[in-house]
């Protein structure tokens, strides 16, 4: 799992900037053995209100396209 977590880390490393020029972030919570990302949203990013579509838009997609091995992601925590 370390290299499907190192190509996930990878993936999310291209859109954080982004993330990040808002206060916010995100962090890979575990990736489980049916491939499930769960991921939680940092900073700015847990309480924005187009948080739904940073996560569906920005963080999914970005990862589908980067590490199709991942078969579900989950925002956990907010």
């Amino acid at each position: 799992m370390d290299t499907l977590y190192r190509k996930v880390e990878e993936a999310l490393d291209t859109i954080r900037p982004y993330l990040e020029a808002d206060g916010g972030n995100v962090e890979v919570i575990e990736i489980t053995e049916d491939k499930t990302l769960r991921i939680e949203l940092m900073g700015a990013c847990k309480t924005c209100s187009m948080s739904h579509m940073t996560m569906r838009s920005g963080i999914e997609e970005t990862i589908k396209r980067a590490v199709p091995e991942i078969k579900n992601i989950v925002s956990v925590g907010s």
